[in-house]
């Protein structure tokens, strides 16, 4: 099973082609570049490079995965339209992953919190179990309000210091969204996970300026 797999969650544009045998993936090629003001003009040029460097073109792919956050707005719609476009075009089916999931997937054997810059002080954050299943909803929250019981390694950014041990990826990698993707079943709704209300608001009633 060839997958592309794709996230634009966190400052890194990220694309790879995995291959899964037996259920174990191996990632053919990836492009990655840490950049959060280039998500919508990297990911094409990244996927592109990444299937071709595979090996293969777009019609050889069998599904796409695609991290849905939590992350910001501008951010999440880039990826998320450039999967569902792919997945429409290809007819090839298009499985959201959290992209939080996507780093727990490829630390597991003990207690994890994985955490990701949300900006403006905060951290979007979740933990999991030793065996990996994620033990709280997504939330996000600034450092000091993020529990930290019972957790003994963290994952993620490293952009806070929480006293607690770093291991891991810092960003989504495409073998985490593949193992955190659920191929076998059917692909749920692209539904993004921003966990904050937008920061635009529809205009009210225009004030008038003279009486009448």
């Amino acid at each position: 099973m060839l997958v592309l797999a794709v996230d634009t969650a966190t400052p890194a544009v990220t694309a790879g082609v995995v291959e899964l045998t037996g259920g174990t993936p191996r990632l053919l090629a990836r492009r990655v570049t840490v950049d959060a003001r280039a998500h919508g003009e990297l990911l094409t040029p990244h996927l592109r490079d990444a299937v071709a460097e595979a090996g293969h073109t777009l019609a050889d792919l069998d599904a796409v995965v695609c991290g849905v956050g939590p992350g910001p707005f501008t951010g999440l719609r880039a990826g998320m339209v450039t999967a569902a476009a792919l997945g429409h075009a290809l007819d090839r089916p298009v499985f959201p992953v959290c992209s939080l999931d996507a780093i727990a997937a490829e630390v597991r054997g003990e207690p994890l919190l994985v955490v990701t810059d949300a900006r403006r002080k905060e951290l979007y954050w979740a933990t999991y179990a030793a065996d990996g299943t994620r033990t709280t909803e997504p939330s996000v929250n600034k450092p000091v309000d993020i529990p930290l019981k019972g957790v003994t390694r963290i994952a993620g950014t490293r952009i806070v210091d929480l006293g607690v041990p770093i291991t891991g990826p810092e960003y989504p990698s495409p073998v985490g969204l593949v193992l955190a993707a659920d191929l076998d079943g059917e692909p749920g709704p692209l539904t993004p996970l921003y966990l904050r209300r937008p920061d635009a608001v529809e205009p009210g009633a225009r004030k008038r300026v003279s009486p009448g």
